[in-house]
């Protein structure tokens, strides 16, 4: 069995700061919401899903282990239109409690290594 290395996760959370990305590196941008109703910072059900950085790193990295994207050493998030940062910096540092089995696999495979 192969060990995976742990996989750092820059976080991007001011507007218009722009980080250099490679081959290796993969990119995932969290929306401020849905536009379907409510006011931005609010938080329904559906947007929630599209801001869950552990779910979305999760099934970045099923992706590429099934080869439906590239695979992958590094990961961006741009949370710049995040209303709260801080749940999402939380999240990274497994602060908040676990939803699922895969909060665990993000947990253990992708570490927060800074913050822009």
């Amino acid at each position: 069995m192969t060990r995976i290395e742990p996989i750092p996760v820059t976080l991007i959370t001011e507007p218009g700061h722009l980080v250099a990305l490679d081959g290796e590196t993969a990119l995932l941008r969290l929306p401020a919401n849905s536009g379907h109703g409510h006011a931005d910072g609010e938080q329904c059900i559906a947007c929630a899903m599209r801001t869950d950085v552990r779910a979305l790193l999760f099934d970045m990295l099923e992706g590429a282990k099934q080869g439906l994207r590239p695979e992958f050493s590094k990961v961006v998030v741009d949370a710049s239109a995040v209303a709260d940062t801080a749940q999402v910096i939380a999240a990274l540092q497994g602060k908040l409690p676990a939803q699922a089995l895969r909060d665990h696999t993000v947990a253990r495979l992708f570490y927060l290594a800074g913050a822009a």
